[in-house]
């Protein structure tokens, strides 16, 4: 992986639509005007479009920003929808957003067959 999520500062999710248009310049912009965090703290920040099978995420390693694009081919991010609203995840939060889960599953469960009671 391009970004080892130990090292992060901070993962950042703006919830709503973002026009995914913007490039690093337009994307950092808005984490600076609109939600006071500084781009350049060696967070992660993640933007969702109107479309919630694509996403960007924005990150300064230190010597130039990471501009990721990633657009999902089966299915749809669970993404906040809440406007002008930005939510701190975990890590764990962050794969469970990725895999398709909604932000507050933290494990998927499987149904195992009860152990019988002794007689």
């Amino acid at each position: 992986m391009l970004i080892d999520l130990r090292q992060l500062k901070g993962i950042y999710l703006i919830c709503g639509k973002t026009d995914l248009r913007r490039g690093i310049d337009g994307l950092a912009a808005t984490i600076t005007d609109q939600y006071e965090l500084d781009p350049y703290s060696r967070a992660l920040f993640l933007f969702c479009g109107t479309r919630k099978d694509r996403f960007k995420a924005l990150y300064w390693a230190g010597d130039g920003f990471l501009l990721l694009y990633k657009r999902i081919e089966n299915g749809r991010l669970q993404w906040p929808t809440n406007q002008n609203e930005v939510k701190r995840l975990h890590a764990k939060q962050l794969q469970c957003l990725l895999s398709g889960w909604g932000l507050e599953a933290t494990v998927h469960q499987t149904n195992r067959p009860k152990k019988a009671r002794p007689s």
